[in-house]
């Protein structure tokens, strides 16, 4: 999560707000997880190495891109076996469009959904 450290700056009437690049990436990453057909996201070498050394990356997945006050978002998903990939990446983009501009009160430029894997039913134990 080391592309997330900027920060969302906005100006209000009474004073400042500033929103940390992580806590835009873990909104991100809960949005994404919601859709049907999603199993998981997709995090790098560095997010997978921080996890198994026990600390929890709620942003794993999600690339950000901040410039000014406009938001670019890249989500790496995991898709179940039988949904339809085109539709998942469609639902992805929806939701975590809606959510971070909901949350942030900022537009999203675009969100970019790559499908890096394909996951396959467990088998059920007889």
């Amino acid at each position: 999560m080391g592309e997330n450290k900027d920060y969302l700056s906005a100006v209000l009437e009474n004073g400042s707000v500033h929103i940390s690049g992580e806590v835009i990436a873990a909104i991100a990453a809960m949005a994404a997880t919601e859709v049907e057909g999603v199993c998981g996201l997709n995090g790098n070498l560095g997010s997978n190495i921080a996890e198994m050394l026990g600390r929890k990356s709620l942003g794993k997945g999600i690339r950000l891109s901040l410039a000014g006050d406009v938001i670019a978002i890249d989500c790496f998903v995991v898709a179940a076996y039988g949904y339809s990939v085109v539709e998942i990446a469609r639902n992805v983009q929806e939701k975590v469009s809606t959510a971070v501009e909901s949350m942030t009160g900022q537009p999203v430029q675009c969100v970019n959904v790559d499908i890096c894997g394909v996951t396959l039913p467990k088998a059920s134990k007889k």
